[in-house]
């Protein structure tokens, strides 16, 4: 089973749905039943939590419009049980840049909530009573939808301001940190108080709540990967591909029978390889693929991707390492003066940024 489910896509940017998302609606009816529920109020808290995540998605547009102001594509926005997720190309790494998209999300929720406040009567429930209040909230009216959702997307804006790393409040701080600060130092603060904010989360969360324990891990574990990368890209700035990559590489053409390449694995520590004829990169074998089809009489031809991306020896290599970490280009080959030079994966690179580490430290 996928993990992510396709909603379908806009402006590039495609909308998915995690799996676990259909425990949560599953989770509301069984509540519901168990509650005495009918129909009718089933349907009402559906379409509330369906409405609640469409307000969700709209943050993370917010996010993936501003991003896309500095030229930052969004790949994709993910539907959690939690909440929604943009992933973005990158981050940017100008502190006014960062402020403005990661602002866009919150500010989206805000106009929503001010948009519901016009069309609620609010001022007249404020007038009401304790039990007049509670007697006109129970129905499952539509202005008492709409009042719910604008009470959502208020308590969106606070929940999100909460200097909690890598959460929008979080992101916030370290943009203003880095104003003053350099950018890693900053990113080691907001992870550092997000990490701290995680742990009263996860204790308040075993107390009373258990949802608030998924956030307290989402958070902790989202903040030491983001002080991570940020400290990989800061030891890798200003160098360059051919510093890291392998020259002691193993080709293959395409007429060869697989049979080699499977030798090669055995008997060697490499598990992809280029196919080149002719000097000229014709595909990329990728170990995955090798083992497939490893009982099968075939070609490299017949196995190897012909869509592939490769990188030049001077380029950045805090650029390719996001390329690298991106999951789907892994495995790299590096070219100079349109030649094969070497290729770079995630392992070597692994190990150049440890070798920097120590140099720098």
């Amino acid at each position: 089973m996928k993990a992510n489910l396709n909603l379908g896509s806009a402006s590039g940017i495609k909308f998915k749905i995690h799996w676990t998302f259909l425990f949560l609606i599953l989770w509301i009816i069984f509540d519901e039943l168990k509650r005495g529920g009918n129909a009718k109020s089933i349907l009402f808290n559906v379409l509330f939590v369906l409405a609640v995540f469409f307000c969700v998605v709209l943050h993370e547009l917010g996010h993936a419009l501003a991003a896309k102001r500095f030229g930052i594509k969004t790949q994709k926005i993910t539907l959690l049980p939690i909440g929604g997720m943009a992933s973005l190309d990158r981050i940017p790494e100008s502190p006014k840049q960062e402020l403005f998209v990661v602002i866009a999300g919150p500010l989206i929720n805000i106009l929503i909530a001010l948009i519901l406040y016009l069309i609620i009567p609010i001022q007249e429930l404020l007038h009401l009573n304790f039990t007049e209040t509670f007697e006109v909230l129970s129905s499952f009216t539509f202005q008492n939808f709409l009042f719910y959702l604008f009470i959502v997307n208020v308590g969106l804006v606070i929940f999100n301001i909460i200097p909690a790393f890598p959460m929008d409040g979080g992101r916030i701080l370290r943009a203003l940190l880095a104003m003053k600060l350099n950018r890693l130092k900053a990113t080691q603060i907001a992870s550092s108080i997000g990490q701290f904010i995680a742990v009263i989360f996860l204790l308040v969360g075993l107390l009373y709540n258990p949802f608030l324990i998924f956030i307290a891990l989402f958070i902790f574990l989202g903040a030491y990967g983001e002080n991570q990368l940020v400290h990989h890209l800061e030891l890798l700035k200003g160098h360059t591909v051919e510093e890291a990559m392998i020259i002691s590489m193993t080709t293959f053409k395409p007429e060869d029978s697989i049979d080699l390449v499977v030798n090669k694995i055995i008997s060697g520590t490499e598990t992809n390889f280029v196919v080149v004829e002719d000097h000229k990169i014709k595909g990329i074998l990728y170990h995955k693929n090798i083992i497939n089809n490893s009982n099968k009489n075939v070609l490299v031809k017949d196995v190897m991707e012909t869509n592939f991306k490769t990188v030049q020896s001077t380029d950045n290599l805090n650029e390719v390492y996001t390329i690298i970490f991106s999951k789907k280009n892994s495995f790299l080959p590096v070219l100079k003066d349109e030649k094969l030079l070497g290729v770079i994966d995630a392992t070597n690179l692994n190990e150049y940024i440890l070798l920097q580490a120590r140099l720098v430290y």
